[in-house]
């Protein structure tokens, strides 16, 4: 595969996200971002997963660093991206 079949590729990110206590249900609205699939609470370590798809590095630099880090709730995010 060359270089131009990888840049024709959409990038998908999972983005594992720990928020202020008791705000983890915000970052689901996050759903109405363009790019992200899904934007979902959780239990355990991170409060809360969100799923991009972006068509290149950087709409998914957009999205996570201005959308999502940006979040006045939004501790620490913890971005990893999917090779497919």
């Amino acid at each position: 595969m060359s270089s131009k079949d990888l840049r024709q590729k959409n990038v998908r990110a999972f983005v594992m996200i720990t928020m202020k206590p008791g705000t983890s249900q915000k970052i689901v609205t996050s759903r109405k971002i363009r790019g992200v699939q899904i934007a979902n609470s959780v239990l355990g370590r991170f409060d809360a997963v969100v799923i991009i798809e972006a068509k290149d590095l950087d709409e998914l630099k957009k999205i996570i660093y201005e959308m999502i880090e940006k979040h006045p709730d939004v501790n620490h995010t913890e971005t990893m991206l999917s090779i497919f």
